[in-house]
């Protein structure tokens, strides 16, 4: 996700009350902060002596220990007045990815890239996972790219057969 479809998402949903799902299944508690955020420029040689920049914005979110039985949770509002304050300081790239950085005592600390967001009754769930690492320099390396197999036609599942 875009850092501008992030604050779009946001601004869209600003009454919905914000939820991170850091696994599946596994929320941010409520009492989260959004303690940093990073504007990062990236400048890298791969293994093929290829070169790239791109830009990340990561946003920290942080669990507070003394907050923990806090009622309530951040609006989507609240997050987006956060981020603009942000941006008054220092400048976004609209175009760099968003990605969460974050870690408690039974999640390693990771930063966390956004597969989807969803609307459930008034709340904003953004459903966060690990990127993979790839080499970015396959054919220079001699690494074949893996390519889908095709399920075979088989005599269950064929034309004019009776399972489909």
């Amino acid at each position: 996700m875009k850092t501008s479809e992030l604050f779009d998402l946001l601004e869209k949903n600003n009454t919905k009350t914000l939820q991170f799902e850091y696994s599946p299944g596994r929320l941010v508690r409520s009492n989260f902060h959004i303690t940093e955020v990073k504007h990062v420029s990236i400048d890298s040689v791969d293994c093929g002596s290829g070169t790239d920049q791109w830009h990340e914005t990561i946003i920290q979110l942080w669990e507070s220990p003394v907050d923990i039985d806090k009622e309530g949770t951040m609006s989507a509002f609240k997050a987006l007045g956060i981020l603009k304050k942000v941006g008054n300081l220092k400048s976004y790239d609209p175009d760099a990815q968003v990605k969460f950085e974050y870690g408690n005592s039974s999640f390693h600390t990771a930063q966390l890239v956004v597969h989807n967001a969803e609307v459930v009754g008034h709340e904003l769930i953004v459903r966060l996972h690990s990127d993979v690492t790839d080499c970015k320099a396959k054919e220079a390396c001699g690494i074949e790219e893996v390519q889908q197999k095709v399920m075979a036609e088989t005599d269950c599942c064929g034309p004019g057969s009776s399972c489909c």
